[in-house]
């Protein structure tokens, strides 16, 4: 019975299978996700039908996520390829490509907590810009309502913020049957109510605050926002973790598995020259 040969080193690799497969696995479930990104992004773009929707807002949601999915598509594509094909210069892209977003990623934390009230000013302006576009997007009414309802609240800084709209706007000479209105979702409703009066908030405009105060939520939506981030820093700060820690992963394993190429490519050398060496 002959004894069995020892692996020669030729057959020795310095890349480890579970650390490039599991790279691998990582940027394909995150290039899954990425596929179905776009393809929401383009069902809501084209189910728009026009621009003029969300043409209000910084960026337009639905385009938002399609770039957001096609850059994730291309950085786990050039994991993925990476890790099987054992290509250097494919996971360098992938590692500083990942690198650069999370550090963008902390930047923009950071300047928000910096310069805090400019952030608030800007959401304040998206806010009142939403108010002015209230009637014009039905997706857009059923977030505010959902916001309001949520949050408990009534326009962005007070209820008559929503006289910006031309619907609910007080002035004497607005025909609208909703003249000094406000929408139903800032009503105090009981959940015991089995139908919802949609015209709870008839007239709220006319009244003093304190009158107001028995039939709507007067508060703005702006400090409510506020004092929420601030009760929910801890989950926040989870939220932020759970986003950053894919992201530290797949640029260690992709920085062990370039250094492992790399140990791999200078054994390959080696041998090479010192095959031909009769005492090797």
């Amino acid at each position: 019975m002959g004894r069995r040969q020892a692996p020669s080193q030729e057959d020795f690799t310095f890349v480890s299978p579970i650390v490039k497969y599991l790279l691998f696995i990582f940027n394909m479930i995150f290039w899954l996700i990425s596929m179905v990104m776009v393809s929401i992004g383009i069902y809501a773009r084209i189910a728009k039908h026009a621009e003029t929707a969300m043409s209000y807002l910084t960026v337009d949601p639905a385009v938002l996520l399609m770039i957001v999915g096609v850059l994730m598509f291309l950085i786990t594509f050039c994991g993925c390829v990476g890790s099987l094909r054992e290509n250097i210069c494919l996971l360098q892209t992938f590692s500083i490509c990942l690198t650069v977003i999370f550090l963008l990623q902390l930047a923009a934390g950071v300047l928000g907590f910096v310069f805090s009230d400019k952030a608030r000013g800007k959401v304040t302006d998206i806010i009142n810009n939403s108010i002015v576009h209230y009637r014009d997007d039905l997706d857009l009414q059923n977030l505010i309502d959902f916001g309001q309802k949520e949050f408990s609240c009534c326009g962005g800084v007070t209820f008559r913020d929503w006289s910006q709209n031309m619907y609910f706007n007080c002035t004497p000479d607005n025909p609208s049957r909703e003249r000094c209105s406000v929408p139903y979702s800032c009503c105090l409703l009981s959940k015991e109510e089995a139908i919802i009066n949609t015209m709870c908030g008839h007239g709220m405009q006319d009244l003093e605050d304190v009158q107001a105060d028995a039939f709507i939520n007067t508060s703005g939506c702006i400090d409510k926002l506020v004092n929420w981030i601030h009760g929910n820093l801890f989950l926040l700060g989870g939220i932020a973790l759970g986003l950053a820690i894919p992201q530290l992963v797949g640029i260690l394993l992709s920085q062990i598995l370039i250094n492992q190429i790399k140990d791999q490519i200078e054994l390959q050398n080696y041998n090479l020259q010192h095959r031909s060496d009769p005492w090797y």
